[in-house]
């Protein structure tokens, strides 16, 4: 797309990248980080990473894979409609879940609880650390080196104390400055991504019903218009229906709250736009709608016993993990046995959020069962 807006992140205006390259043409910047991406070993490891449902629980629920390619599907519509650079879009909207742990949120905060005494686990951060250091492809550096527009897309959110040690992409978060507009866009799309898709796979597991979500406004209103138009439709297609209804409401939403307040602050560059405050938001009454939805999945889904129960053997798991790791690090891999002497429980950090899934319960197995093959 060549047709951008003056506030868009141009791919030929880069900050660059930490490593010096020589340009890909004729592919952009943002494409090159792009396929870098898309050709990673953590990428791939999303497909086996839980989203709400730990893998072995069902073949059709999403995973982080399937979340960030929905993510990046939602983020390239937003870029086209807004004059936003669409490849910077997908690529954050792929690189965001990249640090995230094994047994989705349960995996990062007890990752958190172990590592509290060595600088926590904040999952924006690992990811931030994927693409700079942990993946281990190329010759002349470490991580991917991306252009510094994806690393601070890549980073939505870090608190003030981190901010100070990581230079440049934590600049913003120390002045209160705002990112690119597409990192904006990207956060937001992940949010009515989760949000719809989460609300597809709650009704495919059947632990919230049609009847409970009907007291949700905001999903209430679509159900409404497809019941009229095709009053005979099963479940499953009602649903689906309803879902795609819903996402295209917060989309043209976004898009007309963003363009107004666009055309409130005027920006006529990347600079100016950092200055001004969120660009990028839903209208005051959809966000309003949102969030009730936000707070039925919490109460409804994410803390329904079934999950809790899944998430508690997770918790246990992890945390054996981490003791067993830390208290004899030749249980390590070698190569995270090298890592070690440079800090060990961030080396077995490291090691644990990069698992997916079934790796971790495997690796649990072959540490604590006395009969499995180590």
């Amino acid at each position: 797309m060549t047709d951008l807006a003056l506030y868009a992140a141009h791919s030929a205006q880069s900050r660059g990248r930490r490593h010096p390259e020589p340009p890909a043409a004729p592919r952009s910047e943002f494409q090159r980080d792009r396929d870098r991406i898309v050709h990673s070993t953590a990428f791939r490891r999303l497909e086996y990473k839980t989203q709400v449902f730990i893998n072995h629980e069902g073949d059709l629920f999403r995973t982080r894979l399937t979340h960030s390619i929905e993510v990046a599907q939602i983020g390239r519509t937003l870029a086209r409609l807004l004059g936003l650079d669409e490849d910077l879009i997908e690529t954050v909207a792929l690189a965001h879940d990249l640090g995230h742990t094994p047994f989705g949120h349960t995996g990062q905060d007890v990752l958190n609880e172990c590592m509290q005494a060595h600088g926590g686990f904040e999952h924006n951060l690992q990811s931030l650390r994927v693409v700079d250091a942990l993946e281990q492809k190329y010759a002349e550096f470490d991580g991917l080196n991306l252009t510094f527009e994806a690393r601070e897309g890549i980073l939505k959110h870090c608190a003030k104390k981190n901010a100070e040690k990581l230079g440049d992409v934590g600049q913003r978060f120390l002045d209160s400055t705002q990112p690119s507009l597409e990192a904006q866009i990207a956060n937001l799309a992940d949010e009515i991504a989760y949000n719809n898709h989460d609300v597809d796979d709650g009704l495919r597991s059947g632990l919230i019903s049609l009847e409970q979500l009907e007291s949700v406004p905001l999903f209430r209103r679509h159900l409404d218009v497809v019941r009229q138009i095709y009053p005979a439709l099963n479940d499953r297609r009602l649903i689906h229906e309803t879902v795609r209804r819903m996402i295209n409401t917060l989309v043209v939403d976004l898009v007309d709250q963003t363009r107004a307040n666009l055309a409130q602050h005027r920006p006529q560059s990347l600079d100016e736009l950092r200055r001004c405050p969120p660009m990028a938001a839903f209208s005051p009454e959809l966000r309003a709608e949102h969030l009730e939805l936000k707070r039925f999945l919490f109460q409804n889904l994410y803390r329904h016993y079934k999950v809790v129960r899944m998430g508690e053997k997770a918790r246990r798991l992890i945390r054996d993990l981490f003791t067993a790791f830390t208290g004899e690090p030749k249980l390590l891999p070698p190569e995270f046995q090298e890592r070690a002497a440079d800090g060990l429980e961030r080396a077995v950090c490291d090691y644990i959020a990069g698992m997916t899934d079934r790796y971790a319960i495997l690796e649990h197995r072959r540490i604590f069962d006395i009969e499995a093959m180590a």
